[in-house]
């Protein structure tokens, strides 16, 4: 806790000139010294509380330093050890012990006291002190330690509900961000189960004309006469359409097909080492690979043929939005019970409006996409009880993690397609 913050804020400047003032006015003493050590208290405990490097530790024993000898010259000038204004060497005291801990606060304590009865010193005639004078430098010299102890640990006690307070707001944000990490993952299951039923049966429903379509394009080719030229090659473009159509077809049937997840012990390095070695022969880049593998994950169960998929799909999108030259990194690393794998790229991000839709099949922002590969990832991931988080920013690239449980949460069949 700042306690020139807390104590000596900027709502407290008109409290210290309203008090500076009212002292200089109302005080017992009227001197031009006293005025003007009584108006400097003041305005350097407003000048403390602005100027920042007074908040270190450093500035808070300087500034206690020099609020004690502003207090102390007041004392000097009004009278010594019989001054009414002995009670200011609370000031820097009860300050201190708001910034300082308790072994501190001791120490401020006694310094101040020290400071007050060395005004004995400047007594100017040697004279006899009465059993009542000495109780009440005896009074007067340990208030001032045990106000400093009781200001400290007023200021622990609200240093600490400070930081249970901030746990707790810590904790509530957390939660919140799972519930809506944990809504959005309902709200994608939802839509997915309904594309899923939709993309069956729509898929089941074109494979029959297709076909006709296709050997009917195979019989006009067949019966043709060869000077025919343009009708053949009219036949041919309806036949590979066709292929291309059916291709398709057959995609949205496996996204709706259900997944099997046939979960073993394995270790999750060397899938990823299959996807790369399978990225690089189909599809050779410029892009470099780095693989950051942490040594301490350990063997947990997972589908290897499916998560070889992901990382493969992951792996192309990054090396598909990278340029060339660049790099692309995979990290794992372990936490608690989830394993984290993070490939991370340095091409052209996300649009920060798509980030909740690149999930949902059938979204794509490319050309030539069906937009169903990372909804086939996210799918995998989730039958697997993981779950898969992007963060990206436009131009500045992107970072896919997949967190997958170590205790084989996967599930051993599971209904729904594939995204």
């Amino acid at each position: 806790m700042d306690w020139r913050h807390s104590l000596q804020g900027s709502t407290m400047a008109p409290a210290w000139l309203l008090f500076s003032g009212l002292m200089a006015v109302l005080g017992p003493y009227h001197t031009p010294a006293a005025i003007s050590l009584l108006l400097a208290i003041g305005v350097f405990q407003i000048v403390a509380s602005r100027v920042s490097s007074f908040r270190s530790t450093r500035g808070q024993v300087a500034s206690f330093a020099i609020t004690l000898a502003l207090c102390y010259l007041l004392m000097y000038f009004t009278g010594g050890i019989e001054s009414s204004y002995y009670w200011m060497l609370l000031v820097p005291v009860i300050t201190a012990a708001s910034a300082f801990s308790l072994l501190g606060t001791l120490l401020a304590g006694a310094v101040g006291c020290g400071a007050y009865l060395s005004l004995l010193v400047f007594i100017h005639e040697p004279q006899y002190i009465s059993p009542e004078g000495v109780r009440e430098l005896v009074f007067r010299g340990l208030t001032l330690p045990f106000l400093g102890y009781l200001t400290n640990q007023l200021a622990e006690a609200t240093r600490i509900a400070a930081r249970r307070a901030q746990a707790a707001a810590d904790q509530l944000a957390e939660v919140n961000r799972q519930l809506l990490e944990a809504e959005a993952a309902v709200r994608r299951s939802e839509r997915l189960a309904a594309i899923g039923q939709l993309s069956a049966g729509l898929a089941h429903e074109l494979r029959n004309p297709l076909g006709t379509i296709k050997a009917s394009a195979e019989m006009l080719t067949r019966s043709v006469a060869s000077e025919g030229a343009i009708a053949r090659e009219m036949a041919g473009y309806i036949s590979t359409e066709v292929d291309r159509t059916n291709k398709l077809v057959t995609r949205f049937l496996d996204f709706a097909r259900p997944l099997a997840v046939q979960a073993q012990r394995g270790d999750i390095t060397q899938t990823i080492d299959r996807a790369v070695e399978q990225l690089e022969h189909h599809r050779p880049s410029v892009v470099s690979i780095y693989r950051n593998y942490a040594p301490d994950v350990a063997p947990f169960p997972f589908d290897p043929d499916l998560m070889e998929r992901v990382f493969y799909n992951l792996l192309v999108n990054a090396v598909q939005a990278s340029p060339a030259q660049s790099s692309i990194t995979i990290k794992t690393r372990q936490q608690d019970d989830t394993v984290e794998i993070a490939i991370i790229d340095r091409g052209a991000g996300i649009d920060p409006k798509h980030l909740e839709s690149i999930f949902n099949p059938f979204f794509t922002t490319k050309s030539q996409g069906v937009g169903l590969g990372l909804a086939i990832v996210s799918r995998i991931v989730d039958e697997h009880g993981g779950r898969i988080a992007v963060e990206s920013e436009p131009d500045a690239g992107s970072i896919f993690r997949v967190l997958l449980p170590v205790a084989g949460q996967a599930s051993a069949a599971s209904s729904g397609g594939e995204r």
